[in-house]
């Protein structure tokens, strides 16, 4: 079971940078980014060192966050933040965020351990 899963709105598809390789030693640069596209151009940068599934095949993005928790809702904005960390540090960017913040007019659903976090009755108000 996924600790936490996020469904976003339709339509919308996931893009991964590719990793590069290189002859030199990179320390603390971190996995490759990981972005949802949208058909307005607008992209989210997603926490790539936290997700431990992801899929956009039913015409959506819905991604799953291993070490992420959901806090709640800030105004428009559904707020999630780093419990632990998936990886060890050297595998980690030093300038990672601790905090993710998504527009909630971005997704349809949370979910915790299989459970709605959201929207519940009370946040469609």
């Amino acid at each position: 079971m996924v600790p936490l899963l996020i469904d976003f709105a339709a339509p919308s598809s996931l893009v991964r940078e590719q990793h590069r390789v290189s002859a030199l030693p990179i320390v603390g640069n971190g996995p490759p980014g990981t972005f949802v596209h949208f058909p307005d151009r607008v992209r989210v940068s997603l926490p790539t060192d936290q997700i431990v599934c992801a899929d956009d095949a039913s015409g959506h993005a819905q991604v799953g966050f291993g070490g992420m928790q959901f806090v709640g809702v800030e105004g428009t904005d559904l707020v999630f933040t780093r419990i632990r960390e998936l990886f060890s540090e050297d595998q980690l960017s030093p300038a990672r965020s601790h905090t993710m913040r998504l527009d909630m007019q971005r997704v349809t659903s949370v979910s915790v351990a299989g459970r709605p976090a959201w929207p519940l009755d009370r946040d469609r108000s």
